[in-house]
């Protein structure tokens, strides 16, 4: 059963109906009363066949018309029942019983309506009603009613208050029911989307359940950082280990590294068997230079965290080795949805996602390696090892490169690092990766270099 039907097991207008038919009947019923006491009068017949008619050719004129629905047409309605109670208050001689009872009436319907409000407008509409009535008859008040009027009148405005009550009740369980229904759907489509969520990146899930993002083959040019990577050694170890082992070995490792990227706020692109992608600037992004640091500090993150999970795999038997490698990339990406229009892909296409790609591959066990335009973008905040320049597949030029080697800020008081760059001049020093025998060569070639510059006269 669909979800509309679950929730059609009344029908209001129809409600209404019945409530007006049920009104007006005291209102017959009295007049009745008031013909057998005081004499059958031309009055007392009018009111009653009017009374009598008037809720079915309301029915008819909403059924027929259109526009004759919804809440400005029952608040139109109510209006009229206002109207109707002052001349009906008016025609009764301001009787005292039938006047309260008529009173009770509308009041009952505009609170159900409207509330307190409503209440004062039902009022204010029957004041009226008795001023427009007294302009056309004036009849003499009579405030006592006789016994048989006064019984008629409370019993038939009873039979009104009875039936619009039991009305209530079954609108309110009905609601009740709807509530239960719409409180199982939403925890149904909560579950749904949950389990979805679980195949997009979040950033990318968020973005299309609050709207900001339509699910329609379209792509836009954004300034990305893309990343890549794998584990050195993964393919040899999968020879070895079965299949079940290998499966937790590499969920650990993807969990692992998920958790990382989006901590820095990384775009989960996809896994491809022990390979990531993620990419930075894209839905969300804080600016070229800042998804860039946010891009490098992941990848240095990433390949910290890989001691902690050696020393596990280590404590499983896993004995080989196993490295991370990175690289990544900065410029301008193709990014939107792919695919088809019943099976689509959020992803990334361009020049640098097959740059970061070959850097990856190109990479070292535990390198990270950057171009020249992500290395201008991350120099302040990462400290960076010059490798010149290397032939890429499929790049007619070669490619200036750059290893990271850590965050300055993580490199401590005096770190092993030294480098100074300006127009001329270019300088690197890694004194914890120099062998002993090489130290005599390094400080000749730098005493050299500093006797030329002392002696060259610069204009």
């Amino acid at each position: 059963m669909t979800l509309e039907k679950r929730l059609q097991p009344v029908r209001p207008p129809l409600e209404g109906y019945y409530s007006r038919v049920m009104a007006y009947l005291c209102v017959a019923f009295t007049f009745i009363a008031m013909a057998i006491v005081d004499g059958i009068t031309a009055l007392n017949v009018g009111v009653t066949l009017y009374a009598l008619a008037y809720p079915h050719l309301v029915r008819l004129a909403t059924e027929r018309i259109s526009r004759l629905e919804g809440l400005g047409a029952r608040l139109g309605l109510l209006a009229l029942d206002g109207l109707h109670t002052g001349v009906f208050i008016t025609l009764a001689s301001f009787n005292m019983v039938p006047s309260l009872v008529f009173m009770m009436l509308i009041s009952f319907a505009s609170i159900i309506i409207g509330g307190p409000l409503y209440l004062l407008a039902g009022w204010l509409l029957s004041l009226i009603g008795i001023l427009a009535a007294m302009a056309v008859v004036m009849p003499e008040p009579q405030l006592y009613s006789p016994p048989l009027v006064a019984f008629v009148a409370i019993l038939s405005g009873a039979a009104f208050t009875v039936t619009v009550a039991s009305f209530v009740y079954r609108q309110g369980r009905s609601l009740e029911q709807a509530q239960k229904v719409i409180s199982a759907e939403q925890e149904k489509t909560s579950r749904l989307a949950s389990n979805l969520a679980k195949y997009l990146s979040p950033q990318v899930w968020e973005s299309i359940f609050s709207g900001q993002q339509s699910v329609t083959l379209e792509t836009r040019r954004r300034k990305l950082t893309v990343f890549f990577s794998d584990i050195r050694g993964f393919t040899e170890l999968a020879e070895e280990m079965e299949a079940e082992a290998l499966t937790d070995l590499l969920n650990n490792y993807l969990n692992e590294m998920a958790r990382i990227a989006l901590q820095h706020g990384g775009t989960i692109d996809k896994f491809i068997g022990d390979s990531v992608m993620v990419f930075f600037g894209d839905p969300e992004t804080r600016g070229a230079k800042e998804d860039a640091e946010a891009a490098v500090s992941m990848a240095i993150a990433m390949r910290k965290h890989m001691k902690v999970l050696r020393q596990q795999w280590r404590s499983q038997g896993i004995t080989r080795p196993l490295e991370i490698r990175m690289g990544l990339s900065t410029g301008y990406c193709t990014v939107g949805n792919f695919g088809a229009e019943n099976r689509m892909d959020y992803t990334i296409i361009g020049r640098e996602v097959n740059l970061a790609s070959r850097l990856e591959s190109a990479a070292e066990a535990g390198e990270i390696l950057i171009p020249h335009e992500t290395y201008s973008l991350v120099k302040d905040l990462v400290m960076c090892r010059d490798k010149g320049q290397i032939s890429v597949k499929g790049f007619s030029r070669p490619v200036q490169i750059y290893q990271v080697v850590g965050l300055r800020r993580d490199l401590g008081a005096a770190p092993s690092f030294v480098e100074h760059e300006v127009p001329g001049f270019s300088m690197y020093l890694d004194t914890s990766s120099i062998r002993n025998n090489d130290k005599d060569a390094v400080v000749r070639a730098l005493e050299q270099a500093a006797r030329k510059l002392r002696d060259k006269v610069i204009i």
